[in-house]
């Protein structure tokens, strides 16, 4: 292999997070291209690892190797592909579960800026860093190799390519994928709704809450493609009213309801096409109520700096859905902005509560499924909080 371009730091770094920012590095006197591997040395000239390089992006490394004897190359993609696939297969078993479930999780599995989510035959790709990007013909073969015959839907965000400076408008639309969980049935739709056709990370969330709703009136907030309260049918609720400012995503929610209906116990869910803060208004001015509430809302914000106001919204929202919990009824409220913390969130709710009038018992707090694992030095990918409440009055 030829010779890596060489990057040097300006500071003395002892972290294993594999983030290092831009004011931390030199310049390079001939910048290597956005995303390319290069070798990393501190100020002493010693030899640290192995990564990628963006002079255009805040995050100016992503760390990848810190073994000088080892390439990062197609062979070393191939290897780390297949180490998160043996986890999730071999250690998780999730092939006994489903055949949705994500494959590649960023720092999580060593592979910054990469996220790939499995919908059976068909593999989401996400790029999040231009690295990634640049690499992705040794992706695509490395996946193909640990999925045989499977097809892909690649994209990035807007935001990332500006913020990595890199371009990519996305692959060809990909035909949605009909996949299982649990023995329960979803189309997925990576080219129609939510941006990678499903939400895999909540799949132990809905097993659990599911085992509690049987004989209930269930109410599912910010829905989208229906998981809770495709769950909660199939489950024996009584009775399941879905609620989505998304008309798009509606549809897909009233077709998984369908996919499920010779199993389901015959209770057909109610979808609403509407804003959950006046629905909710409304709801407890008519004096509604349910016994299982949950709550799952899109991401908030990216920006550190709209936080506080996120974190308002948040409260809006749940003081809200807690008016319209029957007493001793169940509440599931969930945040999937990164940028709130656990902490964070639970003060949330308990401000909610004061502010609601109800006494809520904490029963569980969770989080994504063990297939978006996170390093205990990079804890900026865990990002799901899930909370599962008792509203005692």
């Amino acid at each position: 292999m030829s010779e890596l371009p060489v990057v040097r730091l300006k500071n003395a770094w002892r972290s294993t997070h594999p983030w290092i920012f831009q004011k931390l590095v030199e310049k390079p006197p001939v910048r290597p291209k956005p995303g390319s591997i290069v070798d990393v040395v501190g100020v002493d000239g010693e030899w640290i690892g192995r990564g990628f390089y963006n002079g255009h992006s805040r995050i100016a490394l992503r760390m990848l190797e810190g073994d000088p004897d080892v390439q990062v190359d197609a062979t070393w993609f191939a290897r780390r592909i297949a180490d998160a696939v043996a986890l999730r297969r071999d250690v998780l078993r999730l092939d006994e579960v489903g055949d949705a479930w994500r494959v590649v999780h960023s720092e999580g599995d060593g592979l910054s800026g990469l996220v790939v989510d499995r919908y059976a035959d068909l593999l989401v790709v996400e790029f999040f860093s231009a690295g990634m990007f640049r690499h992705r013909d040794w992706i695509y073969d490395a996946l193909r190799a640990q999925f045989p015959g499977c097809r892909f839907h690649a994209f990035a965000d807007e935001h990332v390519q500006k913020q990595e400076s890199f371009d990519f408008r996305g692959s060809e639309p990909a035909a949605p994928a009909i996949i299982t969980e649990h023995g329960i049935r979803f189309r997925a739709d990576p080219a129609g709704a939510h941006k990678t056709g499903f939400f895999a990370d909540q799949r132990e969330n809905r097993q659990w809450l599911s085992q509690l709703v049987a004989g209930k009136r269930v109410l599912d907030l910010c829905c989208n493609t229906g998981g809770f309260a495709v769950y909660a049918a199939v489950r024996g609720a009584e009775e399941v009213v879905g609620i989505d400012i998304d008309e798009a995503v509606i549809d897909i929610a009233k077709g998984n309801v369908k996919l499920n209906m010779p199993f389901a116990s015959g209770v057909r869910p109610r979808f609403v096409q509407a804003d959950v803060f006046p629905w909710l208004r409304d709801a407890a001015n008519n004096g509604e109520s349910y016994d299982v509430v949950v709550l799952d809302p899109a991401k908030m914000t990216r920006d550190r700096e709209q936080v506080i106001p996120a974190l308002k919204k948040y409260l809006d929202m749940n003081k809200l859905a807690l008016g319209v919990v029957k007493p001793g009824g169940l509440f599931a409220t969930f945040s999937c902005t990164g940028l709130v913390s656990e902490e964070q969130f639970l003060d949330m709710l308990r401000r909610a509560a004061f502010y609601a009038g109800r006494t809520v018992q904490v029963l569980r707090i969770a989080g994504a499924g063990a297939d978006h694992p996170f390093l205990a030095q990079v804890p900026e990918s865990r990002y799901l909080k899930a909370v599962f409440c008792r509203v005692l009055d």
